[in-house]
């Protein structure tokens, strides 16, 4: 099984490294400062005690998927659209596409980009990007696959390549619950500057963060998803496993990027409106993380 990664950021670089130390051929598509450096000194990777520098096959162009079985999407989620463009005149017409993204909709706007099915991932994993071709692990890395003709046999090779991962028939309910956390999380690291460890013990923060799951569920519960009650523990475990991670939202500020928050909170305030469900936490959050970008890039101008 050949595989494809269409995006090699911090989830990319992860999960492929993770495929070609198990020996299954992939195929990195990146920036080109990611190519540049790979194809130097290979993908450096570490997780735990592990350091070691990964060789792989890196491009700029997704020509070079033109032979994949699975490809694997994880551009952020801005980029989805531009992404399905670039894909589509390269992929097999028996290719897997499954979106490995933040967020809820993605599998579905790629779908729309591409023309046909994607299947919808909710990955957990706590990962960053030091350097152009480098990933640095910090917890997890295990996958609810949605429910498709080839997710079992594909379910399989993951778990061969280290991977937990389990098939699910509820993956857009998982999608939910990765979304409430995220938005519960990643706005408050990244105003804060703080990991998630310490996030967590900041005062008030707790508080802020039942309100903004409260909103969530009752969202994802008018849109008809069958969800469980609002858990702020479910959150909470999140935050024990992953301690030193800064959410993706963090990484996006630090580096002078646009972060996924209208992805997030900014996709809760958005249903909730069409939904008639009021959402006051969610929208300050977004809001002041699109403020705190607006003023970085006005000094970075």
């Amino acid at each position: 099984m050949k595989f494809g990664i269409m995006g090699a950021g911090a989830v990319g670089s992860y999960f492929g490294a993770k495929l070609v130390k198990a020996g299954y051929p992939t195929v990195f598509i990146g920036r080109e400062s990611f190519v540049d450096r790979a194809a130097g000194h290979g993908l450096r990777f570490r997780s735990g005690d592990i350091d070691e520098a990964v060789p792989i096959n890196a491009h700029t162009d997704c020509v070079a998927l033109a032979d994949a079985d699975v490809v694997l999407c994880c551009v952020k989620s801005a980029a989805t659209a531009a992404a399905g463009a670039q894909l589509k005149p390269h992929l097999r017409t028996t290719a897997t596409v499954i979106s490995f993204q933040n967020g809820f909709d993605n599998a579905d706007r790629l779908g729309a980009a591409l023309g046909r099915p994607v299947v919808p991932a909710a990955v957990y994993v706590a990962v960053e990007v030091p350097g152009p071709a480098e990933v640095l692990h910090h917890g997890r890395g295990d996958v609810v696959l949605g429910a498709a003709p080839t997710s079992e046999a594909i379910a399989d090779v993951l778990r061969q390549a280290g991977i937990p991962v389990k098939v699910s028939g509820q993956v857009r309910e998982a999608l939910w619950s990765k979304l409430t956390g995220n938005c519960a999380l990643n706005a408050l690291s990244a105003l804060g500057e703080q990991p998630y460890g310490r996030l967590v013990e900041s005062p008030g923060v707790l508080a802020v963060m039942k309100d903004v799951i409260r909103e969530c569920e009752a969202v994802g519960r008018a849109m008809g998803l069958q969800l469980p009650s609002a858990d702020l523990d479910a959150v909470l475990a999140i935050a024990r496993t992953m301690p030193a991670q800064l959410s993706s939202t963090a990484q996006d500020l630090v580096r002078g990027r646009p972060s996924e928050i209208d992805h997030l909170n900014g996709y809760v305030v958005r249903r909730g409106e069409e939904l008639g469900v009021e959402v006051p936490a969610n929208r300050a959050l977004q809001v002041t993380v699109k403020l705190l970008e607006t003023k970085r890039g006005d000094r970075r101008g």
